[in-house]
C-alpha cells in the first residue's frame, strides 16, 4: 500500500498517528474530505444577500446540535467533525468573513473568542485549537464568520 501512495501524500500524512503506527489507508478518507472542503470553498461564491446555512441554524429553520446560545452567539457541534471534539461558535449577527469585520465589530469578536475559550475549557481541558477560515485560500465555504474549536486528541503541526 505504501508504494502506491505518493511521497507528497506520505509527507502530508506523516503527523497522523494511529495506534502507534502509520496507517495510511485509514487516513485516506481524511485526505479526501480535506480535498472536498477545498473544492467546496473554491465553488462557493459570496453573496451578501443570500441566506447562509448558519443563518438558517440561528433562525431554527435547520436543526443543529446546539451546545450554547446567548443573545450574541450560538455554538453547535460540527456535522463533519475533524477531531473527536469539533464545534463552531458563530455570531448571531452575520459578518461574512473576518476581512469584512471592522472597529464596530470589536466587542462581538471579543465575545466570540471568550465564548470559544469558555466552552473549550469545559470540554477540552488538555488543550484545543481555534481556527477561522477566511476566503477561498483559507478554505471558507460558508460566508458567515465562524470559529472552529477542535480537540480531544493530540493535534499535529503544522496544520494545512
Amino acid at each position: 500500500m505504501r508504494a502506491l501512495i505518493s511521497s507528497t501524500l506520505r509527507t502530508s500524512l506523516k503527523f497522523i498517528h494511529l495506534q502507534n503506527s502509520y496507517n495510511y489507508s485509514a487516513c485516506l478518507p481524511i485526505v479526501r474530505n480535506m480535498s472536498s472542503e477545498v473544492e467546496k470553498a473554491k465553488k462557493t461564491k459570496w453573496n451578501k444577500h443570500e441566506t447562509t446555512l448558519f443563518d438558517k441554524i440561528i433562525s431554527k429553520e435547520l436543526p443543529a446540535d446546539i451546545i450554547y446560545e446567548d443573545e450574541h452567539c450560538l455554538a453547535f457541534n460540527d456535522i463533519n467533525p475533524q477531531a473527536p471534539t469539533h464545534f463552531l461558535v458563530i455570531p448571531k449577527r452575520r459578518i461574512p468573513l473576518l476581512d469584512e469585520s471592522d472597529e464596530n465589530d470589536k466587542e462581538l469578536l471579543g465575545t466570540l473568542m471568550l465564548t470559544a475559550k469558555k466552552l473549550a475549557k469545559e470540554r477540552l481541558p488538555k488543550g484545543y485549537r481555534l481556527v477561522i477560515n477566511n476566503g477561498v485560500h483559507g478554505c471558507q465555504s460558508v460566508y458567515h464568520l465562524h470559529i472552529h474549536i477542535l480537540g480531544g486528541r493530540q493535534l499535529s503541526w503544522p496544520p494545512g
